[in-house]
């Protein structure tokens, strides 16, 4: 997928999107191909909402949906961290009559007997993201990933360029064995060698992608290890709470290789004179993934075209070593709680953390 052109493209939809329902007698938005004739009604469910990258991943599905006059309903839910609820969501939904369903499967493969009875009952339903198991076409209608393993990959070769010599590596994740962090380790380890030591218990260590978690398993770990050379983190913004650990204990933060966020931007830019080893470098944090999956949704649901792009492609965003006037983006005027690489814009965004 091509990146740019997605924010592009998005902005000059909803831009058109807005004119047209913005009085009477104006000309109707033009309708994306991924949205057919049929009507149908659509459902995003999300295994856990509570914190700000769900808020804007949500609110970035709702508008794409928007775009489509096709879909006739929107419906949301929130499994709040509770796989059951995240189950009874996914029926619930499907009982109702929605047609087609968005489902954000935080708790993996738990879900796919879920999924398939919805697919068996002849519901449109795309997971996305986390894997869940099963095969297409058998379990559900189509699986739209992210391209974790790149990341890896892409954070692995940053790590070499700032550490050639090799380093202590803190690798941070989500829940216990999801399937993004095993994904991501297996990207880092095809780049470093022997000489970069993983510190944290393999193979990852778990913070649920919770701020306030995170900061004690940073600080634990802080406690434990002599020598951290780098964190890698698939949730950079959970880290701004914890990283002053370091300077409390004496010590420069280290270098990070992690997902953006615009508080992690603006500490980065409030610290990194003060900490000689803090070098910072993100991807694209990956809010608009669920655009194609409701695209995908839509699709097989109006009879609209089908997307050529079956992978949400995560771009390189911020590298402070890169030389480049802005190399790390932060807006002070709006919520640290956004992030700088969606498409939705950072005014919208800050709507949607309710801020």
């Amino acid at each position: 997928m091509n990146y740019a052109n997605l924010k592009k493209g998005l902005a000059v939809s909803v831009a058109t999107a807005v004119i047209a329902l913005g009085g009477a007698g104006l000309a109707k938005a033009e309708t994306p191909s991924w949205c057919g004739p049929k009507k149908a009604t659509l459902a995003l469910l999300d295994g856990y909402g509570g914190n700000s990258w769900r808020q804007v991943t949500t609110a970035s599905g709702k508008q794409t949906v928007e775009l489509c006059p096709s879909i006739t309903k929107y419906e949301y839910a929130d499994g709040q961290g509770d796989t059951q609820k995240a189950i009874s969501d996914i029926k619930g939904m499907a009982a109702k009559g929605v047609d087609a369903l968005v489902v954000f499967g935080d708790a993996g493969p738990a879900m796919l007997p879920a999924i398939t009875s919805v697919f068996k009952a002849g519901k449109i339903i795309v997971p996305y993201r986390v894997a869940v198991g099963g095969k297409e076409g058998m379990n559900y209608s189509k699986f739209i990933g992210s391209s974790f393993e790149n990341d890896g990959v892409t954070w692995g070769k940053w790590i070499k360029g700032v550490l050639p010599k090799g380093g202590n590596v803190l690798f941070l994740s989500g829940p216990a064995g999801n399937s993004q962090g095993l994904d991501e380790l297996k990207g880092l380890k095809s780049v470093l060698g022997p000489e970069y030591v993983f510190v944290n218990q393999a193979p990852f260590a778990v913070t649920n992608w919770d701020p306030a978690l995170t900061q004690k398993v940073l600080t634990a770990e802080i406690a434990k290890n002599a020598k951290i050379d780098v964190i890698v983190s698939d949730f950079g913004p959970s880290l701004v709470g914890a990283l002053p650990a370091f300077t409390k204990q004496g010590k420069s933060i280290p270098a990070l290789a992690t997902s953006d966020g615009n508080s992690l931007g603006c500490f980065w830019q409030d610290n990194h004179a003060s900490n000689p080893d803090f070098k910072l470098f993100t991807v694209a944090t990956g809010n608009d993934n669920v655009r194609l999956a409701v695209q995908w949704a839509v699709a097989l649901a109006t009879g609209g075209e089908k997307p050529k792009e079956q992978i949400f492609e995560a771009p390189a965003y911020e590298d402070s070593v890169s030389g480049k006037p802005n190399a790390v983006q932060c807006r002070k005027d709006l919520p640290g709680a956004i992030y700088m690489s969606s498409a939705l814009k950072p005014e919208d965004q800050a709507k949607a953390v309710g801020q």
